[in-house]
């Protein structure tokens, strides 16, 4: 299905974690091209979805979130069909039951690495969501991580973080159903800063003719639908969105939107003549008023049904690069051509007290009477993994004063005046 990958044991190497059909399973790197199996506590046959590594108990290492779907039985599977007709169609998640989603804390143990669920403890253990996307972010700005789920035709749930629980806000914040008070079979999400405030707005990709929805978030742990007024309604309803990414795909500065589509019936033209199985994915520019415009010549050539996305500068040019993976095609990498001469700068953590990878962190770029701010996470889009680097579009910026960092454990740094155009590495301040 999908995955998270991050240096979960602090060996300074990536690990990954493979979610299934069936039992997951971690892998360590074990740093000279190779990785071996790690037993895990969820060697169970749950079908389980998108992954994501968080320092959720701000201990200085990285916990696991593992999203679950339905319950599926491959031995005597349901079988649906459209209308009163004999052709078969895919059943939607109504015809299932959920089954619980898990949270597992990393031991910490230098000497014997393990996970260990602590789903009940943490107050999760009634997670029967259908859940497709998972997301960390700290959208109530108290300096831990909380937690948002994309779910399918069920109301998405956004979990504040406690400390020694979750509390679940989704309804009294204004993310678990679109302004007008429906469900919506929500895929992918991202979570970032659009527009500058300082606080995390929410984007969930949902099915075709329900729209794609922007949750603006205006403080105090509220959040407005801002699907409309973003022009975002209009221009995704056509689509069935998967995998999403917030993404500076221009180098200015702000925050674009890259949405995979594909719709998830092969007969689809047999119930809605005006859809497709196989459709276009789309880039949606940030103009910085709030608006989103497409771009709609940014990727021609054939279509597929496109599912994963995720974000990598694989050629580092700072300019971000995206790969897809494709139900019944190929895999795809999209190198950004941008011909926009812009600036930009890149930053890698290296943690010391905290994770080895940084996860968690807030980074503030500092530039006159300007800063861009980002928060370094992975888990998002919809069963992928991404670069664990951060990069800033600066335009016209010739100089960066600071690179601030503000560590998980509220540890922060700054390096002054980095070299632009580069990658910079900033590795954490060990504490005397």
């Amino acid at each position: 299905m999908g995955g998270g990958a991050a240096d979960y044991n602090a060996d300074g190497h990536t690990d990954l974690y493979v979610t299934n059909l069936g039992p997951n399973v971690l892998y360590e790197n074990k740093g000279d091209g190779t990785f071996s199996k790690v037993s895990t506590p969820d060697s169970d046959n749950s079908w389980s979805t998108s992954a994501a590594f968080c320092d959720i108990d701000l201990d200085g290492d990285l916990d696991l979130y593992v999203a679950n779907y339905v319950e599926f039985d491959l031995k005597n599977p349901k079988v649906c069909f459209v209308g009163n007709s004999k052709d078969r169609l895919y059943c939607d998640p109504r015809k299932f039951d959920g089954i619980s989603d898990r949270l597992y804390l990393n031991s910490g143990d230098a000497k014997d690495w393990r996970f260990i669920d602590k789903t009940e403890a943490f107050g999760l253990q009634n997670i029967t969501g259908k859940e497709l996307g998972v997301v960390f972010g700290d959208y109530d700005q108290d300096g831990d991580p909380d937690l948002y789920l994309a779910n399918d035709m069920t109301p998405n749930a956004l979990f504040r973080n406690d400390g020694d629980r979750f509390v679940e806000r989704g309804l009294a914040s204004g993310t678990s159903l679109n302004d007008e008070g429906g469900i919506e079979a929500g895929m992918g999400v991202d979570m970032a800063d659009i527009n500058g405030d300082g606080l995390q707005d929410i984007f969930v990709t949902n099915f075709q003719w329900e729209s794609n929805t922007l949750y603006k978030n205006i403080g105090n742990g509220f959040f407005v639908d801002a699907t409309v007024t973003s022009g975002i309604h209009k221009i995704s309803m056509p689509y069935l969105g998967f995998g999403t990414l917030f993404l500076d795909s221009d180098i200015d500065g702000d925050l674009d939107i890259f949405v995979a589509n594909g719709h998830v019936y092969d007969n689809v033209k047999s119930i809605d003549h005006a859809s497709d199985y196989a459709q276009r994915n789309q880039l949606l520019l940030n103009s910085g008023d709030g608006i989103f415009r497409e771009v709609i010549d940014f990727n021609t050539g054939e279509l597929f049904v496109t599912r994963g996305l995720a974000s990598c500068d694989y050629d580092n040019d700072g300019y971000p690069d995206v790969g897809l993976s494709n139900n019944g095609g190929p895999g795809q990498l999209l190198r950004n051509n941008s011909n926009r001469d812009n600036n930009w700068i890149g930053v890698k953590l290296i943690g010391c007290v905290d994770n080895t990878d940084g996860i968690g962190a807030t980074v503030t770029v500092v530039y006159g009477n300007n800063s861009l701010r980002r928060e370094l996470r992975t888990g998002a889009s919809y069963l992928s993994g991404h670069d664990l680097r951060l990069q800033f579009g600066l335009e016209e910026v010739a100089q960066v004063d600071t690179i601030k960092v503000e560590w998980p454990s509220g540890n922060t740094q700054s390096l002054v005046h980095p070299m632009i155009n580069s990658y910079v590495e900033i590795t954490q301040r060990k504490r005397p």
